[in-house]
C-alpha cells in the first residue's frame, strides 16, 4: 500500500519534489508559530526523510497529503510515536497555511484514525498540541477526540507545556454512529 485516499485527498510518502515546498511550509511564521520555530531546508527534509522510513519500516509516518483533484501538494499527516510519550500513537497535521479552514486536517486526520483503528487495530490515538493552538483543537474536537491531560513534552529540543486529546477505538465507532 502506497498510502491512503480520502474523498478529496492522497496520503502517501513524500517525493523529491514535495521538499522545496515542504520547506516553505515550515519556515512560514505562522505555521512555525506552533512548532519549535520555523524550520531550515535541511531540517524539513530530515523531517520527510524520517517519515518517509517511518511508513515504510512500520506503516506510520508523518507523510504527504497531496489534493487529488490537482495534485497539489498541502502539508503532511499522520500516525507516529511521539519522543516524548513513545507508549502513545499520536495522529498529527501540519499544512500550508494557504490551506487551513478547508477541512482538509479533518478529513487527512478521520482517515488516520480509521486506519489506526481498524487496519492496526490500535486502542487509543492521541492528539496534542500547545494549548493555545486553538485551530487544533478545533480539528480534534471534531475527529472525536476529548480531553485527557496536560504533559510536557520535548520536541527537537524545545520543550513546551501541551494538551493532550485522545479517543479510543469504542470511542471512535460510537463518533461514527456505528
Amino acid at each position: 500500500m502506497d498510502g491512503l485516499t480520502t474523498e478529496r485527498l492522497l496520503l502517501r510518502p513524500f517525493r523529491p519534489e514535495d521538499l522545496p515546498v515542504y520547506a516553505e511550509l515550515n519556515a512560514d511564521p505562522r505555521v512555525a508559530e506552533w512548532l519549535s520555530g520555523p524550520l531550515t531546508p535541511a531540517e524539513s527534509d530530515e523531517i520527510a526523510l524520517w517519515a518517509n522510513e517511518r511508513w515504510a519500516a512500520d506503516r506510520l509516518g508523518l507523510i504527504a497529503v497531496e489534493r487529488r483533484a490537482d495534485g497539489r501538494f498541502l502539508g503532511m499527516c499522520g500516525l507516529h510515536r511521539q519522543s516524548s510519550r513513545p507508549q502513545d500513537v499520536e495522529v498529527a497535521w501540519r499544512l500550508a497555511h494557504e490551506h487551513w479552514g478547508h477541512g482538509y486536517a479533518t478529513e487527512a486526520g478521520r482517515a488516520w484514525l480509521a486506519y489506526g483503528f481498524e487496519t492496526l487495530g490500535l486502542d487509543r490515538i492521541v492528539s496534542m498540541t500547545d494549548e493555545a493552538n486553538t485551530r487544533s483543537l478545533a480539528v480534534m474536537r471534531r475527529l472525536g477526540l476529548t480531553y485527557l491531560e496536560n504533559d510536557v513534552i520535548t520536541d527537537n529540543g524545545v520543550t513546551f507545556d501541551s494538551v493532550i486529546y485522545a479517543i479510543t477505538r469504542s470511542q471512535w465507532t460510537e463518533h461514527l454512529g456505528r
